[in-house]
């Protein structure tokens, strides 16, 4: 594939505060590429430097080849979808999808030959005499891709399109979006905090936190081998204890020693290691590498999700069969399931599930008098 934009040594804040610190990143001419990470992340800020409405305060965004930091987003070969579809109300859906053309002075039976193509690629030939206003969210959201996609732009970003959107919906919408980048073959930059979605439709996923790139890779890729502490815990549920890596495909964690598939790390190196609670098996107390109590059940339709004190750490489980709260069990873990990170910043703050959020773990804390409700700091949004 061809590189279509590079992101070169790109940061900015605002208010003094950095809010993109270094960001280096290649993306591809017909890759659907998603931009993953929690609020305040960056990764907001670094799409509307692709799309030209912000500038870097250091760095160069390329796209093509040429340097377009000081091109207005106008002036770009770049569309963009929001949330908040910004359709206009007072047009049809034929006249909203036909803008961009009109405004060009596209001769009309060119218009009218491209809005029913595009309208027909996101299934809406039937409603081109209908009110912008009366279709549902889903139906806007198709509008407002008909409308950034009939300009045939070669990159089009798209904001965390599918929040508004109810659990169904936007399942059905991630389908749609995956299949309209095929077969358009359009570059699309996608935004979500949502690790599925990130899974669901991505060539590439682009890890964030706090300004940085974590990890760049296939889903696949940032979901088994995850690179540190932060992308195992975001990237669905992770198990992350202290470990030892005793010698290669050995490591001791837990006060047990197990064999692994892991080798390069240094001898007696500390480690996080990452296991995820599909990998877990449940097996009777006598027969498990490790034992410990089950302290909550919770079922979840396909799947039991189970937690289980270990030596006074919560391990998740997930599995189809059942066990009783305050059961006894053991644990068995293959070789292939135990994952060996290097040591990082984020090390020692994922991974037990005494608590599901940090909210939840400092309301705790403040409660038991562990922590000054004075060192608790609000968070703004991105």
């Amino acid at each position: 594939m061809n590189k279509i934009i590079e992101l070169k040594n790109i940061s900015k804040s605002y208010d003094g505060v950095k809010v993109l610190n270094d960001i280096n990143l290649d993306i591809y001419d017909n890759e659907f590429l998603t931009l993953l990470g929690p609020s305040g992340c960056g990764k907001t800020t670094t799409l509307r430097l692709i799309g030209g409405f912000e500038q870097p305060d250091e760095g160069d965004v390329i796209f093509m080849g040429e340097r377009i930091n000081d091109v207005p987003a106008h002036k770009r070969n770049v569309n963009t979808v929001f949330q908040k579809y910004a359709l206009f109300p007072h047009l049809n859906v034929f006249e909203n999808v036909a803008f961009a053309l009109r405004e060009r002075k596209v001769p009309k039976d060119e218009i009218e030959e491209k809005v029913h193509e595009m309208l027909s690629l996101v299934m809406l030939s039937n409603f081109s005499k209908r009110d912008v206003t009366s279709l549902s969210g889903g139906q806007q959201q198709r509008v407002a891709i008909a409308r950034a996609l009939i300009a045939q732009p070669k990159v089009l970003l798209l904001d965390e399109p599918l929040g508004a959107l109810d659990l169904k919906l936007r399942k059905d919408m991630q389908q749609e979006l995956k299949k309209i980048q095929k077969a358009t073959g359009i570059t699309f930059i996608f935004v979500t905090h949502d690790q599925e979605e990130a899974l669901t439709m991505s060539d590439t996923v682009v890890v964030m936190s706090e300004g940085k790139i974590q990890q760049i890779g296939t889903p696949i890729d940032v979901y088994n081998e995850p690179v540190n502490a932060f992308v195992a815990d975001f990237i669905g549920e992770s198990n992350i204890l202290d470990g030892v890596m005793l010698k290669d495909y050995k490591v001791k964690f837990a006060d047990q020693i197990f064999e692994c598939v892991d080798s390069g790390f240094g001898t007696n190196e500390p480690v996080d290691v990452v296991i995820r609670p599909e990998d877990v098996d449940i097996v009777k107390p006598e027969d498990g590498m490790l034992k410990g109590t089950v302290t909550s059940v919770t079922f979840m339709g396909v799947h039991y999700e189970i937690i289980v004190d270990v030596n006074g750490f919560k391990w998740m489980i997930q599995t189809t069969d059942f066990v009783d709260e305050n059961e006894n069990i053991g644990l068995a873990i293959d070789p292939d399931a135990i994952q060996i990170m290097k040591k990082s910043e984020y090390s020692g703050l994922y991974g037990d599930y005494s608590t599901y959020s940090d909210e939840v773990e400092e309301l705790t804390e403040i409660e038991s008098g562990e922590l000054d409700i004075s060192e608790v700091e609000g968070t703004e949004e991105e």
